[in-house]
């Protein structure tokens, strides 16, 4: 193609391919004022204020195409008394009360008013109206409205959405239907005026102050910035990072459980079978005095759980403290519930148990595998780059129990039964074997066990596969062929496909199928797994699992447990400890006498909660709950200590794409709670313990680094600079964005193993004729610790539901919104009945973040042999309805 020449000021430039003068202008230096351009984006071009001199005319830029030869001035006095007439035009209607307004001193209005002297009347041509409340966390005001279009564009065009529309002049917010408004809030942080404002903050006041930091809500590592004024959180943007300053409406509006009442700010310690305020040094000595009785019965009556919400140095020091001061590998955390069967999985195929890709790289996906993810409401920032890959052309393939948001977008819906995952992904790849579409040449030189998968293979067929999933063979054989028939394809997956008895097999299936078609090792293919938590990459990474030191480094090895002993000055245990659905067994017999739990909620969380609370309530049992809020579990403790909140303390979290990033302070911890890396660190010389004395986060990543290959060279200093992704074995290394590049698998060879279908161990019967499978929603977050304190949140899904197909609601006599109660052999619960399409006939769905009858009362404990995940995806229940 020929380069384009453009003049511009004088100076010749050369483009490659065609864009508009405004955007040539913008690359090479040259400011044209705009506020229809947002982030290379204007459909519209009215605003009329982007004016430069074309082949010495007066025209708009932000839509003018480049043409070779032209010749273009950004700046002269024409120009500038052009600019200055189109701003006082939009002045004269634009609502005059600065003063009151949100976006007073930051607005890009007044500032290019100043800039170009306007002296206009402001208002003069305005009509006041009354503002328009068209949102639970938003407002929209028409009389501050300068219709620029830049919130119709980024909802459009950057979050996929296109909630947005403009009639009679104004702006309308879809409610409902397919493009409703998902309160992301990114048309508040694109709006250049003060047009739409949080109705919950006013971080844009010129003294509060500023802070970059990671998002503690999912696994994405959105990069944020906090506003805090007076010691309290007022606000939250989102920031230059994997987001691109997009946000959902969790990390954009429900940062409020940080200065929220509710919060812990003291020890609390059981008296007279009441918790009640106390000491740090009255906590400590209750604890020494639990722990050294529970010791004296060995090491293997101790157990923690860690956290995802904690940062790496936390969890680190957590399965340190537990290792070395109680002497135990009994040390698990919530990704045990989650994605226990990716790191196995994962670890078995490819010889790592992570995410292959970098997020970003959808931009050069030309197939999207989507099975097991709910991705638009549990990771919305990932959604939005899929729909704008999906814009440029990408195609997307969605195997799902339910019609998922994601399906309108999907170029092939399968809607596979609860818990046929390793089925379907069998009928995928025996139908890609049979179109003669698997890469031959990476099999034979990147994988091993090639003759028994296909001798597996050949035990089933598409036809049976698809009768099991409950699908059509030929849809079937159309996603293979889609998925197979492309250069890159990637597969994004989560716990649709790990909370199963077979979530392992699940895992490696998806596996196979990536290897067998070549879609791995290269930009915009891979094998995704999709984490729910902030941290739970990270703290897995750290060594908080019953068989792996930092950097899964296992217990077993003695080189390695060597290694760490020399580290910490002490003998480690050299078995496999406890899982955390292992620890229910025993705490029930009596054999745990001491548990230490920081940041997790497992009377909330964990399957089978009926068994669950019982063996908590066991007294033989000493409970230290560590957490920001007087949790479920909290409320049973023996001494609860008070932690300090993502926005009060310095860490680091290791996002979904293995991307480790800093999470900064911005206020002080609030009463006398504090850090987590502290209290572990005061705890731990309490109890007398030696290699605590850390006096930073940042000494303690300077430890990790020292014992962890894969982050060897992650300083504090390099993080100052923007993330990494481990491996990043030495100081001098850039990270590594994408694993087992060229099919050089971590493990040498990929392992191709095929996997037969296991039917799930709940089946319907005649008591129970029902399917349950659970997940999350949009607007809540894991067991609703955080988000549960919001208002608006609260007031749009502050309530637990089931979804019940029509068919299934007309036979049992169930109405939209009536009160039904759901049975397992477990438990029952009681929940609003929503009627809907979404699911197929049998099947139920509940979300699982409420404590006010929560579905994991019906959830069962039927554990993957080799992870030891619960089944929470496929479970027997029955319907009835009460009101």
């Amino acid at each position: 193609m020929e380069k384009i020449k453009v003049t511009i000021n004088g100076k010749e430039y050369s483009f490659e391919k065609r864009k508009s003068v405004w955007q040539a202008a913008k690359e090479n230096g040259f400011e044209i004022p705009s506020f229809c351009m947002y982030k290379g984006i204007c459909t519209d071009g009215d605003c009329g204020v982007c004016l430069a001199k074309v082949n010495g005319e007066i025209v708009k830029t932000c839509r003018l195409p480049i043409t070779d030869g032209m010749d273009v001035r950004t700046y002269d006095a024409e120009i500038f008394e052009a600019r200055k007439a189109a701003l006082e035009k939009i002045i004269a209607k634009h609502d005059g009360r600065c003063l009151t307004c949100f976006k007073n001193t930051q607005c890009e209005l007044q500032d290019l008013a100043y800039i170009y002297e306007c002296d206009g009347e402001i208002g003069s041509d305005i009509e006041l109206e009354a503002r328009n409340r068209e949102n639970k966390f938003f407002i929209y005001d028409t009389n501050r409205c300068i219709h620029c279009h830049r919130c119709i564009d980024v909802c459009s065009f950057l979050q996929g959405v296109g909630a947005i529309s403009e009639k009679d002049g104004k702006l309308v917010f879809a409610s409902e239907g397919a493009r409703a408004c998902v309160s992301c809030g990114n048309c508040l942080q694109a709006c250049p005026v003060g047009a739409i404002t949080p109705k919950a903050a006013s971080y844009n006041v010129h003294n509060h102050q500023k802070t970059l930091t990671t998002c503690s809500y999912c696994g994405v590592g959105c990069q944020l910035e906090l506003y805090s004024y007076n010691g309290k959180l007022t606000g939250v943007r989102g920031a230059k990072g994997v987001n691109h300053e997009l946000t959902c409406v969790k990390g954009r509006f429900a940062f409020n459980f940080v200065n929220h009442p509710a919060r812990l700010k003291t020890p609390l310690i059981r008296k007279d079978g009441v918790l009640v305020p106390c000491s740090w040094d009255e906590a400590f000595a209750a604890i020494k005095e639990a722990f050294d009785k529970a010791k004296a019965h060995g090491p293997e009556s101790m157990a923690g759980l860690s956290s995802a919400r904690c940062t790496n140095e936390e969890n680190y020091l957590f399965q340190k403290f537990m290792r070395t001061v109680a002497g135990t590998n009994n040390v698990d955390h919530c990704a045990r519930l989650c994605h226990a069967s990716t790191v196995a999985g994962l670890a078995r195929s490819f010889g790592s148990g992570a995410m292959t890709n970098s997020i970003n790289e959808a931009e050069k996906t030309d197939v999207f595998l989507v099975t097991g993810s709910n991705t638009t409401e549990t990771h919305p920032v990932i959604a939005a780059g899929i729909r704008r890959a999906l814009a440029r052309g990408a195609r997307l393939i969605v195997a799902e129990p339910r019609r998922i948001d994601l399906c309108r977008d999907a170029s092939i819906f399968l809607q596979i039964r609860p818990g046929t995952n390793v089925a379907f992904l069998n009928g995928m790849m025996k139908a890609i074997v049979e179109a003669k579409a698997w890469n031959k040449e990476f099999v034979a030189e990147h994988c091993e066990g090639a003759e028994e998968f296909f001798a597996g293979l050949e035990t089933v067929s598409v036809s049976e596969c698809a009768e099991i999933c409950g699908i059509n063979e030929h849809r079937l054989r159309e996603a293979a062929k889609l998925y197979a028939g492309v250069e890159n394809a990637a597969i994004y997956y989560a716990m649709g496909v790990t909370q199963h008895s077979t979530g392992t097999d699940g895992v490696m299936s998806v596996a196979n199928l990536a290897m067998l078609t070549g879609q791995i090792g290269r930009l915009g293919t891979g094998v995704n797994p999709l984490r729910g938590q902030n941290n739970v990459q990270g703290s897995c990474d750290m060594g908080a699992l019953p068989g792996d030191l930092t950097g899964y480094q296992k217990t077993a090895n003695a080189e390695a447990r060597a290694k760490f002993e020399a580290a910490w000055n002490c003998e480690l245990p050299q078995n496999v400890g406890l899982t955390s659905t292992e620890m229910i067994e025993k705490i029930e017999e009596g054999k745990i006498r001491f548990l230490y739990i920081m940041g997790e909620n497992p009377l909330v969380s964990d399957a089978d909660l009926n068994r669950t609370a019982e063996a908590f309530r066991n007294p033989d049992c000493f409970k230290v709950v560590q957490d920001i809020f007087l949790t479920e579990t909290a409320e049973i403790a023996d001494v609860v200590l008070p932690a300090a909140s993502f926005a009060e303390k310095l860490g680091t979290f290791t996002s979904t794409e293995r991307k480790v990033q800093l999470v900064r302070p911005a206020i002080s911890p609030v009463g006398d709670s504090l850090p987590d890396w502290k209290i572990i660190c005061e705890l731990a010389g309490y109890l007398g313990a030696d290699g605590f004395d850390f006096t930073s986060p940042s000494e303690i990543m300077d430890e990790i680094a020292s014992v962890t290959p894969s982050y060897g060279g992650i300083s504090y200093a390099r993080l100052e600079n923007g993330g990494l992704h481990w491996p990043c074995p030495d100081a001098e290394h850039p990270g590594t964005p994408m694993l087992h590049k060229d099919g050089n698998f971590t493990r040498g060879k990929g392992l191709l193993s095929f996997r037969p279908y296991k039917p799930a161990v709940d089946q319907v019967d005649e008591e129970y004729p029902l399917l349950l499978t659970t997940g999350r929603v949009l607007y809540q977050y894991h067991t609703a610790t955080m988000t549960g304190k919001n208002e608006q949140i609260q007031e749009i899904a502050g309530e637990n539901f089931v979804e019940i197909n029509y068919s299934d609601a007309e036979q049992y006599g169930i109405d939209e919104g009536d009160i039904v109660k759901v049975s397992s052999p477990r438990g029952s619960v009681q929940a609003h009945a929503r009627i809907t399409a979404r699911v197929a006939e049998g099947v139920l769905f509940m979300p699982f973040h409420y404590a006010d009858n929560p579905a994991n009362k019906l959830t069962a404990e039927h554990l993957d042999p080799i992870a030891k995940i619960p089944e929470f995806k496929v479970n027997k229940v029955k319907i009835t309805k009460l009101s």
